[in-house]
């Protein structure tokens, strides 16, 4: 069943802009939060980045501090970063609220269920990141000639970590980016097949410099489940698009597909038993 019109599916250039920066505005407060949370958090955080350094890199790996403000500079640094990941939730939120005014008013319904896949998706990526820290440390630990001594400087060796963590979360985040555009209107699915080739090369791209282990297997990998999110994104947008044309809810094309089943279930039997007698 085609839902009704939404006024505010006819929203003009200024007023998507205006919707933008709103949302803007309301990730900050949630940021500002989680870096407080991020600032008491920041000793426990440290302990567990320099136990994965000693872990991985050996007794011989240590943070050091350049300057006599380092410590602070990184608290600063550390508390902001770990603000950003832990309202991750809340700006999240923010952009499905964003894209919401470009739904059907039928379609709507499915901002929330954007936000939960969406936080599902970057705290799975969030994961890999860190446990993608050890091998990586104890990969370049091991260009390190013998007996020698790896110092680190602390705010780049925190920042590495970190970045790891966030950027392997936001790749996981993109399909799922894609289809709220296609649900909004301003992707369509024959551009996204279009742009496969390119897509290919954009998931090996960003594995390659993203991943910091050097052994092919893991950049592969991590390509190869980006390209499966890619299409599964196509597979999604494509499903989406079939029922708007049909003018079709997901409900009725359920029933719709079920019903199709049956009969041909039914004229299988049937034949079946023509054929015995």
């Amino acid at each position: 069943m085609k839902g009704k019109p939404d006024p505010q599916r006819n929203m003009g250039v200024f007023e998507h802009l205006r919707e933008l920066r709103k949302r803007l505005l309301w990730t900050l407060p949630g940021i500002g939060v989680g870096t407080v949370a991020g600032w008491y958090l920041f000793d426990p955080v440290l302990s567990y980045i320099q136990r994965l350094l000693m872990e991985s890199g050996g007794r011989s790996a240590q943070l050091n501090f350049q300057t006599i403000g380092g410590a602070l500079d990184l608290k600063f640094n550390l508390a902001l970063q770990l603000g950003f990941l832990i309202s991750s939730p809340w700006w999240i939120l923010q952009i499905c609220m964003f894209i919401g005014p470009g739904l059907r008013r039928s379609e709507k319904r499915y901002v929330a269920v954007f936000g939960i896949i969406g936080i599902a998706l970057f705290a799975a990526g969030a994961y890999t990141g860190l446990r993608a820290i050890p091998e990586a440390v104890s990969a370049l630990n091991s260009f390190v000639p013998k007996d020698a001594v790896m110092l680190l400087q602390a705010n780049t060796f925190v920042a590495f970590c970190m970045k790891l963590i966030l950027v392997f979360g936001l790749s996981l985040l993109t399909p799922e980016i894609l289809v709220a555009l296609n649900f909004a209107g301003a992707l369509k699915v024959h551009a996204m097949l279009q742009a496969w080739r390119w897509a290919v090369v954009a998931c090996f791209t960003f594995a390659a410099i993203a991943n910091p282990v050097p052994n092919p297997i893991p950049m592969i990998i991590q390509a190869l489940l980006l390209l499966v999110l890619y299409f599964l994104a196509v597979g999604i947008c494509s499903i989406r698009e079939y029922l708007v044309n049909s003018h079709l809810t997901p409900i009725t094309a359920c029933t719709h597909v079920l019903r199709k089943a049956m009969t041909k279930l039914h004229l299988a039997q049937s034949s079946q038993s023509q054929s015995v007698q």
